[in-house]
């Protein structure tokens, strides 16, 4: 089961009102595993970046004027996604800025069955706490010091953390080796079992004459017909 753990960052908030995406990140995980292969791309937005955003994420409109633009990296972007299963953070938010730009460049959206939002898992799974990744990451004792501001890359990698915890932690289920991660089988003692010899089941002589004598007091048995 391949899975793609996506983040995005973005001037504003709603794509209908002008927003772009300036920054994708994105973690493989296979069998609930990260495989270490990883997207990152800074884009373009070919707008300004409000004070309110540069706040988030710190991304300068000065600093993303010479990265390419989402035509440019569209490709790459769908080819490393493929058709796998999107764990996104809220992923209503981003499947629209995703599919804002899709439909732009005449591509097909993504539809939104092929997302799993982990705001939602957590919510349901602590009703009542607090589901923001820094909240998880505290939570699951996950090391989030570097995330001083918002990263699409960094966040993707420990959004990737917490789904696994979501999930049921690392332990993925009552196997007795890790070959999927390259380790080896756990070592199980072997058991002592001791060969009993077989019961008798022949009848004794008492028993075979008193089987004849209940015979004896059945009214015309059928096996003898």
């Amino acid at each position: 089961m391949r899975e793609i753990v996506l983040d995005t960052e973005t001037t504003g908030l709603k794509p209908a009102e002008g927003h772009r995406i300036v920054e994708v990140g994105c973690v493989e995980l296979y069998n609930h595993v990260p495989t270490g292969a990883t997207y990152h791309q800074y884009i373009n937005p070919e707008r300004d970046m409000p004070t309110e955003a540069f706040r988030v994420h710190g991304l300068s409109e000065g600093f993303l004027s010479d990265k390419p633009v989402f035509a440019e990296v569209v490709g790459e972007f769908l080819e490393f996604v493929g058709d796998a299963r999107l764990v996104i953070h809220n992923a209503a938010f981003d499947m629209a800025f995703i599919n804002a730009e899709l439909k732009t460049l005449g591509f097909a959206s993504i539809p939104m069955s092929q997302a799993i939002d982990t705001v939602r898992i957590a919510r349901d799974k602590f009703p009542g706490a607090q589901a923001s990744l820094d909240a998880l990451c505290r939570r699951f004792n996950i090391d989030n010091s570097a995330r001083t501001r918002h990263g699409a890359l960094l966040d993707a990698e420990l959004l990737a953390e917490v789904y696994l915890e979501l999930m049921g932690g690392r332990q993925r289920g009552f196997g007795l080796t890790d070959a999927e991660e390259g380790g080896s089988a756990v070592a199980v003692a072997p058991i002592e079992r001791v060969a009993r010899p077989a019961r008798p089941h022949v009848a004794s002589a008492e028993e075979l004459a008193a089987h004849r004598k209940f015979l004896g007091r059945l009214t015309e048995p059928v096996w003898e017909d």
